[in-house]
Parts: C-alpha cells; structure tokens; sequence
C-alpha cells in the first residue's frame, strides 16, 4: 500500500532511528515537495540528510493550487499540500498534528501517524515491540498523554 506522508511522522520516525519503517510497511511514500522541503531543508534536522537522498521517498508537486490556498486559512503549506495529494490519489495520510488530522478526516482522508506507523509495523513483524519505540519518542519530547501510552500499549498487545 502506498501512504502520503507529512513532516511530523518523518522527522519523529528519524528521531528514533526508525526511518527504515516506512519503505519496508509501505510500498511507496509520497512527500509534498513543501514537505520533502521542510524535511531536508536544515542539515541538522534530525533524518534530513537520510531524507534527502531516500529512494524510496517521492517527492510531488501537488497541482491542486485552489485546494491548497483553502486548506492554508488553517493549516501550514505543508499540512495542505499533503492533505490535497492524499486525497487526489485517494491515498492515506501520515500526520501527527491534531488539527491537520480532523481537517483530512473532514475532507474524507483517511489518516494515520508516527504511532499508527509502528503498530502497523509490529502487525507485519517488522518491529517485537511498540512500547520500547513510544518511551524513545517521549525522551525525544514527543507528548501523548498517559491514557493515549495505555491505549497503544493494550493496541500492542504489550500490556
């Protein structure tokens, strides 16, 4: 299956060492080039060099310039252009942030994020355990509330 990613899963995925997750769950990764931009843009942004010259990245220029200005009152460039390349292609959409995930669900995208990624990888056996991989996020400053830590780990089968 191939997904449409934003920048939060990419760049928290690559903070945790895990980039090589995404190639080997899904058959191919779209990036808006807004996207592919953010993420390779600064050298010192964690996966940017990785990123960069990934080939099993694909970075699209999104044609859909009127969906994008609509979707840009609220969201920033990037969050825009993948929510208009993921539902141009009627692919799912990778994205953490709260507000971009309720706009795409809103427009009929299905979505998924950094912790939907590693459930999906321990269920195809490419990872034994999510929860070691959710602490590494949270050192790394991701926020999920205790209850949402509860709820992956029951999803893990991991407690």
């Amino acid at each position: 299956m191939s997904l449409v990613a934003n920048a939060g899963p990419l760049i928290a995925l690559a903070r945790i060492g895990r980039l090589s997750l995404l190639p080997e769950a899904f058959s191919q990764i779209l990036v808006p080039m807004a996207v592919f931009r953010e993420v390779t843009h600064d050298p010192l942004l964690p996966g940017a060099q990785e990123l960069g010259e990934a080939s099993w990245l694909v970075a699209v220029s999104v044609a859909d310039r009127d969906g994008i200005i609509r979707l840009r009152l609220w969201l920033d460039r990037g969050e825009s252009e993948a929510i208009v390349l993921a539902g141009d292609r009627g692919l799912p959409l990778a994205i953490d942030e709260r507000r971009g995930r309720r706009i795409a669900e809103s427009l009929g995208v299905a979505t998924t994020g950094t912790i939907g990624i590693l459930l999906a990888s321990k269920r195809l056996g490419l990872i034994e355990e999510v929860t070691p991989l959710v602490d590494q996020l949270l050192q790394e400053g991701v926020r999920l509330s205790r209850s949402l830590q509860r709820s992956i780990r029951r999803l893990a089968g991991e407690g």
